[in-house]
């Protein structure tokens, strides 16, 4: 049986209720008149002094009435997660439709946060002291080890690092590790497991940020300005959360710039208190040391050895000096190298057939689909696999599975 939920605290939540439908409609007291009432429009200005019958009273109570169950479906979701998903539709629609008359008030938006907060610093959701922080680790490796196919070492190393970051009472600085491998090897797969399994809302939590080189740093024309928004960006995140997650995707085409506004939220921690305030971790994901990595695996393959044998030690050694040569082509692994920033290099190897097997498994269970172990064998042949000799690895690992199973829909 799961820890005692506490019973919703009604009478509060009218008090509170009543409090913003009083604030509601002003930027903050005193300083702003209230909006013109949406009912106004509706049926007309009403002259001074002039009763306002009961249509206008009946149109008060339904606009009254709307914006009270908006309030309270917001608390609910914020305090219980209860009803979240037609928050969320809701706030869709909002955004999409033109702004009603009487909008939410951000003041009282600002007293929910409050009020959830407080609410939370006396359930059992706050162990962590922030709700929206979970650090469920026995989720984290149950996962790792049911979902992730092929990589004992990235099992191990990412489950140790994080595991160990966390019970850390005083950790020195950032935990900072550094993803490599081919395309589809998992890299993007474990990143997500970590926001879903460190935080409530996973990768959608306000404590996680996703970077993608590419996507958001396109035109090193324009590096300064990206290098003061990503500064800002990071700051703010680590204000608003006492721990928070930061993935920069396609690290190694980050420009050198950027990594001056990342290196110093990396580094040792300048002040006491502030390892006890802040606890980030930086996962930098990067095709680099891809072919290293593939070729100790082949060499383990034809030596008659299991990969599970392939040591840690070996593929970081290895690493590390590619990394080193190919620095001066790489932006963002020539300064992480130098000034030692990096905790963990963690090599995500090639995946074989069974692997690919596992995860055509893994996409039909996911969308609830029948299968056989004939459908998953035609899955898998589907792919191209390397080198041409041995075709021993999936070019592709397991990126493409989900769209390929749809050849076999009924």
């Amino acid at each position: 049986m799961g820890p005692a939920r506490l019973p919703a605290p009604r009478g509060l939540g009218c008090f509170v209720l009543v409090l913003l439908l009083l604030l509601g409609g002003s930027g903050s007291p005193g300083t702003t008149p209230p909006p013109r009432a949406p009912w106004a429009e509706e049926q007309g200005a009403v002259p001074e002094g002039a009763p306002w019958g009961r249509v206008r009273y009946e149109a008060v109570k339904k606009h009254l009435g709307a914006l009270s169950k908006h309030y309270w479906q917001y608390l609910a979701c914020k305090v219980w997660q209860e009803g979240c998903e037609e928050e969320e539709k809701q706030q869709g629609e909002r955004e999409g439709s033109p702004s009603p008359g009487w909008g939410f008030p951000l003041v009282g938006q600002d007293y929910l946060e409050i009020l959830s907060a407080w609410y939370c610093s006396f359930g059992k959701c706050c162990e962590t002291g922030d709700c929206r922080i979970i650090n469920n680790i026995t989720g984290l490796e149950a996962e790792l080890n049911g979902q992730l196919h092929g990589q004992h070492l990235a099992k191990a190393v990412v489950l140790r690092a994080v595991q160990g970051f966390l019970q850390s009472p005083r950790p020195p600085k950032a935990l900072v590790l550094s993803f490599h491998g081919w395309s589809g090897t998992g890299k993007n797969f474990v990143a997500r497991m970590v926001a879903t399994h460190l935080f409530r809302d996973g990768l959608r939590s306000d404590c996680v940020r996703v970077f993608v080189s590419l996507l958001h740093f396109p035109h090193h024309n324009y590096v300064d300005s990206y290098k003061a928004q990503l500064q800002r960006q990071i700051s703010e995140t680590l204000q608003r959360c006492r721990q928070a997650l930061l993935i920069f995707d396609e690290a190694e085409k980050l420009h050198s710039n950027l990594l001056d506004a990342i290196t110093p939220f990396m580094a040792q921690h300048t002040h006491k208190g502030q390892a006890d305030q802040q606890r980030s971790i930086f996962l930098f994901l990067s095709n680099l040391g891809g072919n290293t990595i593939n070729e100790v695996a082949l060499e383990f393959w034809r030596a008659g050895r299991a990969r599970e044998e392939i040591p840690l030690e070996l593929l970081e050694q290895r690493l590390r000096l590619e990394l080193q040569e190919a620095a001066e082509n790489s932006y963002a692994h020539r300064q992480l190298l130098r000034e030692k920033l990096i905790d963990f290099v963690v090599p995500f190897l090639p995946l074989e057939y069974q692997h690919v097997r596992l995860c055509a498994r893994d996409a039909f269970l996911a969308r609830g689909l029948p299968y056989t172990e004939a459908t998953l064998d035609q899955v898998a042949q589907m792919m191209v696999f390397v080198p041409k000799e041995e075709k021993l690895f999936s070019a592709q690992g397991c990126k493409s599975v989900p769209q390929r199973i749809n050849y076999f829909l009924p």
